[in-house]
């Protein structure tokens, strides 16, 4: 498509509207303040060490709800995300990997119809080191005692499964910056035009191969890996000789949305499994703000999402900040690890499933 015809981002939403004629407006206004944030933030991360954006926020003191350390550019970027969003009319609340509980829109804004939740920036630890990072969001529709009766916003409003999002997507902030957006009718991808600070629709209608030769997985976990995913793994680095019959390349950035993003573009698999690293924790991953709006994006360009043992956008959230295990990417890949789930496994003896025969990977 040329230069001058494609469209901006809120040509492309208008269209979109266009198809439902007793739509508000409200939904594609909050997109575009959602798209605001992202701007905003991928001047920041731009600026870098000339903007003193650089390191951990507080001298390294301060800590997420998540027990991480924070970045002063996670902090920076969550306020941006508020600030963008809670003024318009269109939210009632949102929630975020960096705030505790969730943010009521103050009493001085109207109350919208409509819930965010995000990850700030997601890879923020590969920030001192110019490796690419993103944002993350998801919409879904607020109760309606919340909207018609002013009840006062609950942890409980948050908790929806992801066949519930109204819209999902991520900013990519690389060699130039992307936004990838959902509505439910595919995935469309904009890059920022740096000449006129606008979005504009460069990969309209994104499909993800059903066949991969790339996978992504941190290898320094696999002690604690469950068998199917050493499975799996082992086969695809078997190669031409191995029961895939094809080498495959290994991956791992250390930053979800570029992973997610390398994906949609190419194919490939991405894997962070349930282990046993840390009992306490069911995965790595949040369910809410990571989870659901990439596997929202996933399944709408033709991949699948799932924990490895059932889809992930049916899971019914419990709590806010819920961990999960995560395999994305090409459907035919994906299926193939939730089939090693289903499969009874056979060990040795009474030996460690971790460490089944198949594995490679075994002492």
């Amino acid at each position: 498509m040329p230069l001058s015809r494609r469209s901006t981002l809120t040509q492309f939403l208008i269209e979109e509207r266009r198809r439902f004629p007793a739509a508000s407006g409200d939904f594609n206004a909050l997109i575009l303040d959602v798209a605001l944030a992202c701007k905003a933030i991928a001047r920041s991360v731009a600026f870098g060490a000339l903007g003193d954006m650089l390191g951990n926020h507080g001298g390294g003191d301060s800590v997420n709800v998540q027990g991480e350390t924070q970045k002063k550019l996670d902090v920076i970027s969550n306020d941006m995300f508020i600030r963008a969003n809670e003024w318009g009319g269109h939210l009632a609340g949102m929630a975020s990997e960096e705030m505790e509980q969730p943010y009521p829109i103050p009493p001085e804004y109207p109350r919208g119809k409509y819930l965010l939740v995000f990850d700030p920036l997601d890879g923020s630890s590969n920030i001192d080191v110019n490796v690419s990072v993103g944002s993350i969001f998801s919409v879904l529709r607020a109760p309606q005692a919340v909207v018609d009766e002013d009840r006062a916003l609950t942890v409980d409003d948050f908790l929806q499964p992801g066949t519930q999002q109204v819209a999902a997507g991520y900013a990519l902030y690389g060699p130039t910056t992307m936004l990838m957006l959902t509505v439910g009718s595919g995935v469309h991808g904009f890059t920022l035009d740096p000449n006129l600070g606008e979005f504009k629709l460069t990969h309209p209608h994104i499909r993800i191969p059903d066949d991969t030769h790339e996978f992504a997985i941190n290898a320094s976990n696999s002690r604690f890996w469950e068998a199917p995913v050493k499975r799996y793994v082992d086969e695809c680095l078997a190669g031409k000789t191995g029961p895939r019959g094809k080498d495959f390349n290994m991956r791992w950035i250390a930053s979800m949305v570029a992973e997610a993003h390398r994906i949609l573009m190419r194919g490939g698999v991405f894997l962070y499994p349930r282990d046993t690293k840390d009992t306490s924790k069911p995965g790595r991953l949040r369910l809410l703000y990571e989870a659901n709006p990439v596997g929202m994006l996933m399944e709408q360009a033709g991949g699948r999402a799932s924990t490895g043992r059932e889809p992930m956008l049916g899971v019914q959230p419990t709590e806010l900040h819920q961990r999960i295990g995560l395999v994305f990417g090409s459907k035919r890949e994906v299926e193939r690890i939730e089939r090693y789930h289903a499969e009874p496994q056979t060990f040795k003896g009474d030996s460690n499933p971790l460490f089944a025969e198949r594995s490679l990977f075994r002492d």
